[in-house]
């Protein structure tokens, strides 16, 4: 056995996955216990800003907006603008032929999950896609319930047909994963300053009192 400096191949890249943000709309929202509602915009957007500026195929799906559940969060509409949304009246996304239309175009063997609520919109398709031969990851942070209970016991059942639990920070670093791809340097740190939490002002704080850059970026992008 000798190592190799090379990525596992379980790791997401930009071209290879689908994100689909199912169902971020006011009334979801409104019973969703399991995130507190500012946690749930800010890696709403935290995701979709990533998605946008990685370029990564990305799906969004309403239910009954016009007629019951609203419009979509603008964190994440205003990410994709002019994009259109696929409005169903299925809870399980995967059975609606639009959005599995729209799959098949995209061709990507990856799907990765957001939205709410998990027990429902989420745990519907991400086993449905397995069902089919998907790998399936599903952000957990970027989803909610209308318990810890509900929530928990979803990402338990996915996890256990063989869906892969991630975070919205994780998803956003996992895409840039090397600091010298400077063509992204700037959007990876400039989504984490805003969004990331404590690890965003963190970097504020660096960049701000000492200059600093992480790794070799400024020697390589110099180069």
């Amino acid at each position: 056995m000798k190592a190799t400096p090379t990525p596992g191949s379980n790791l997401l890249t930009p071209s290879d996955h689908t994100l689909i943000l199912i169902d971020f709309q006011s009334q979801m929202s409104f019973a969703t216990k399991s995130i507190d509602a500012v946690n749930l915009r800010n890696n709403a957007a935290l995701i979709s800003e990533a998605a946008a500026g990685f370029k990564v195929s990305t799906i969004l799906t309403t239910v009954a907006e016009k007629s019951f559940s609203g419009p979509m969060f603008s964190e994440i509409t205003d990410a994709f603008p002019g994009q259109a949304l696929l409005d169903r009246t299925s809870m399980n996304t995967w059975e609606d032929a639009a959005v599995i239309e729209e799959v098949n175009r995209i061709g990507k063997s990856r799907i990765v999950l957001a939205g709410l609520w998990t027990s429902v919109c989420i745990v519907g398709p991400a086993l449905s896609a397995l069902d089919q031969g998907f790998e399936v990851y599903v952000i957990a942070d970027a989803c909610g319930d209308v318990s810890e209970e509900a929530h928990e016991r979803a990402m338990e059942r996915m996890v256990q047909a063989g869906a892969r639990p991630m975070t919205s920070l994780q998803y956003l670093l996992e895409l840039q994963r090397d600091w010298a791809r400077v063509d992204t340097y700037d959007l990876t740190t400039g989504i984490a300053k805003k969004l990331g939490g404590s690890y965003g002002l963190g970097i504020v704080y660096a960049k701000t009192m000492f200059g600093a850059s992480e790794g070799a970026h400024t020697a390589q992008a110099a180069e």
